[in-house]
């Protein structure tokens, strides 16, 4: 008897097989890709996967002008999408590097496609991976980031955003972080003097699944890695719920480096995580801005 498959594995909507990739059809492509092009072709394979409402967010005014020039790229293969299994409504379409997109990529970057990493079976993977919604939830986190500071003229900005492969790939030996981050903005003087405030961080994105004992725990790798490399870079807890982040705190004491936490949809801050909403452990006081964070245990640590 064969078991039906879980939500997690089914899809609203699959792609057709992607057409032979010829050199006709690369060389069209390059003469039609824009800068902005190029740079959501290269976030999309850094990061595995967006969604319409990301790419908006992070490239376009309108979500009428991201879903033309979506559909253009589709059709031109240097996109791939499907609609992940929900069991009410459509889910949004979600998009990943499509084969001619990847030949674009490896000709700039000088490398072969095997060189490259890609395959587009690989790629259109996390279509069924249990991993997809955290995977987008993480993606999210910096996509508002980018968004808030695109939204603004003062000079804030993301300066880098790494994900979990290229972070295991330099601390896998200890910890492995969902994604890597620095963010900075103008400090709040007036007028403004110096440089902007900047702090960097390694992010956790729990969506309540794991144990708390488990969750904590990855602290020891990054204590491990804190006591080899000197640095103290913050650990940011991203939680689903205020009850979940209260329960998390119970357990985290006054950790071995700087740790903290804030809920996912915060309602006490329209700017998302560059927000007053980060609670800094063992140290007591308000929620703190991001940028914040990079002096919070100056005088603990």
């Amino acid at each position: 008897m064969t078991k039906p498959r879980r939500p997690a594995q089914r899809l609203r909507e699959r792609e057709a097989r992607p057409p032979r990739v010829t050199a006709a059809l690369i060389a069209d492509l390059a003469h039609r890709l824009t800068a902005r092009d190029r740079a959501l072709l290269t976030l999309v394979w850094e990061h595995r996967v967006l969604t319409s409402d990301q790419i908006t967010a992070l490239f376009f005014r309108t979500s009428v002008r991201t879903h033309q020039r979506l559909r253009q790229l589709h059709e031109l293969h240097a996109l791939s999408s499907f609609r992940p299994w929900t069991p009410n409504g459509t889910a949004a379409k979600h998009w990943v590097l499509g084969p001619a997109g990847a030949h674009v990529l490896a000709v700039e970057q000088g490398v072969s496609l095997r060189e490259l990493g890609y395959r587009h079976e690989t790629a259109m993977g996390i279509a069924v991976s249990p991993r997809l919604g955290h995977q987008v939830g993480v993606n999210d986190f910096f996509v508002h980031l980018r968004a808030y500071a695109r939204n603004r003229d003062d000079g804030a900005r993301l300066v880098q955003w790494w994900p979990e492969r290229r972070c295991v790939s330099k601390w896998g030996d200890h910890a492995r972080p969902d994604a890597f981050g620095r963010w900075s903005e103008p400090r709040n003087q007036i007028p403004r003097q110096g440089p902007p405030a900047e702090v960097a961080f390694f992010l956790e994105h729990d969506t309540g699944t794991e144990r708390l004992a488990r969750v904590t725990a990855k602290l020891n790798g990054y204590t491990a890695l804190a006591r080899e490399t000197g640095s103290t870079t913050p650990v940011l807890f991203w939680l689903p719920s205020a009850a979940r982040e209260a329960n998390l705190r119970k357990l985290l004491g006054v950790p071995g480096v700087p740790v903290a936490t804030a809920v996912q949809t915060p309602t006490t801050s329209g700017e998302g995580p560059a927000g007053a909403v980060w609670l800094p452990a063992g140290i007591r006081g308000p929620r703190q801005r991001l940028t914040a964070l990079a002096d919070a245990w100056e005088f603990t640590m």
